[in-house]
């Protein structure tokens, strides 16, 4: 990807800026498609960036100055972007000391995320700190990778009682034909998937959160994947089980998305 810019703590990134992030993976991050030099769901993204501060570092960074340094990027780039918000500490890993957070903006071009269906494999993985959308996570790019070497689109994780928690880089959706499905399981919670929520709350759309394993797709009506690119993206199967089109699914779900309005950071 083609990077419009990259800057650290509001100001263009330099090569000694970007050499410690080379060679460490103790940070976190958010991510969002941004149209118009506007936002969907902010303060999801600003809730998750404190939270998984507050949980690496023992502190956080208070949102005004996040804002401010994601409306500098955003001045420096195209309207429509790609944006990536990382939050790290200068000292790095392998120490305790966090001193003064950072932040590192990047913007690239506008993404939607491959048209589906997908076929998903699924895996039996846990993500360590599955609430945290933290960086260094070589498993994700792993099983995706052995996924389409074995022909598949992706890779799904259940966890060690065989529940569905997310895919890869995913969130996953269920439909039974009249409600929404969220699965029950250690997972990090999506902004998009935060966002979809509270829609479809607003349109009267059920939903529930309950515990989905492999033999329970047959009696399902529908699934889909959803992250910062998309709030939904069919699956056709998962290992070898089939699971049905549900364009009324996928429509409900982008309704839901579209009625989220863009603000300005």
């Amino acid at each position: 990807m083609a990077f419009f810019t990259v800057q650290r703590n509001g100001r263009a990134a330099t090569a000694e800026d970007l050499a410690p992030l080379a060679f460490a993976g103790y940070a976190h991050f958010t991510a969002m498609q941004v149209r118009g030099s506007r936002i969907r769901g902010l303060d999801l993204h600003l809730e998750r960036l404190r939270y998984a501060s507050e949980e690496l570092f023992g502190r956080a960074l208070p949102d005004d100055r996040i804002r401010t340094l994601l409306r500098t990027a955003l001045a420096a780039s195209p309207p429509d972007v790609s944006l990536t918000a990382t939050v790290y500490s200068s000292p790095g890993e392998f120490t305790a000391d966090s001193t003064e957070l950072d932040v590192l903006v990047r913007t690239g071009p506008p993404a939607s995320g491959p048209a589906g269906p997908l076929a998903l494999t699924a895996v039996e993985y846990e993500r360590p700190l599955p609430a945290v959308k933290h960086v260094g996570e070589v498993a994700k790019t792993y099983y995706m990778r052995r996924a389409v070497r074995d022909g598949f689109d992706d890779a799904a994780f259940v966890d060690r009682r065989g529940r569905f928690s997310e895919a890869t880089i995913w969130n996953l959706a269920f439909w039974d034909g009249e409600a929404v499905l969220w699965p029950d399981a250690e997972m990090l919670t999506g902004t998009t998937m935060g966002i979809v929520r509270r829609q479809l709350a607003r349109l009267g759309v059920p939903q529930r959160t309950r515990e989905v394993a492999l033999a329970d797709l047959p009696a399902l009506g529908g699934a889909v994947v959803m992250n910062s690119w998309t709030p939904g993206v069919a699956i056709r199967q998962i290992d070898a089980v089939p699971v049905p089109e549900a364009p009324r699914f996928l429509e409900l779900l982008h309704q839901a998305y579209e009625a989220e309005p863009l603000i300005e950071p």
